[in-house]
């Protein structure tokens, strides 16, 4: 059986992270995990039934709705299910802690899923919070695809927030490659792929429980 490492160990730069945000407000780190653990990520999320993964939404709640002119691919929610689920969470939670105690974000929770991209499909440029709404505050996106060749496409790109047709960086889709950035702040989209192409999505976001009723709802 495979045996995950400490999870509570960690190979995560947290300072080139926090001075990459803190300098222009994104970051993009290679072999960001341990191996064990990108190992068994991968393994999990290829081994994930079709009827486990479900057509992406945009929205939320009483807004949300699938639209596959906007996005197509799948995904289902992690929720500690697994060694490798449980291992990545606690991946993010060190990483909460220490963007926290280095840049004093007021980071609150985390929310992630594991997304399928089949060949062909792509998710068009948006934002994944807007301004003054607080509730998600820094994205991730951790990539699963060993041996990802430039040919296979399936960028991430990430836009200029003061032109949003400006192309700062493109992100390929290697495993072990790990961007975080500020979620009101870059317009992003995933470029259609070759083959299939995996990842984790997440979000770490503020405590704006009022009045009994809790945030991010469950």
């Amino acid at each position: 059986m495979f045996e995950l490492a400490d999870s509570n160990a960690s190979s995560i730069n947290f300072l080139a992270i926090a001075n990459a945000l803190q300098s222009q407000g994104y970051a993009i780190i290679p072999h960001a995990l341990p191996v064990d653990i990108e190992t068994s990520l991968i393994k999990h999320a290829v081994q994930l039934s079709e009827k486990q993964m479900k057509q992406a939404a945009i929205g939320r709640n009483q807004n949300e709705t699938t639209n596959k002119f906007v996005r197509q691919d799948k995904i289902v929610w992690i929720k500690e299910g697994s060694a490798a689920e449980k291992a990545w969470l606690a991946q993010m939670s060190l990483l909460r802690e220490q963007l926290n105690r280095q840049l004093f974000l007021g980071l609150f929770s985390y929310e992630s899923h594991f997304a399928c991209y089949p060949e062909g499909a792509f998710y068009k440029k948006h934002l994944d919070a807007f301004k003054g709404q607080a509730n998600r505050i820094l994205s991730t996106v951790y990539y699963l695809n060993p041996n990802w060749q430039p040919e296979d496409g399936g960028e991430l790109v990430i836009y200029d927030p003061a032109d949003n047709n400006k192309i700062l960086t493109q992100v390929s889709p290697q495993a072990g490659t790990m961007v975080v950035f500020l979620s009101e702040e870059f317009p992003h989209e995933v470029l259609a792929a070759k083959r299939t192409r995996y990842s984790i999505a997440g979000w770490f976001r503020l405590n704006t429980s009022v009045k009994g009723q809790i945030d991010p709802p469950k």
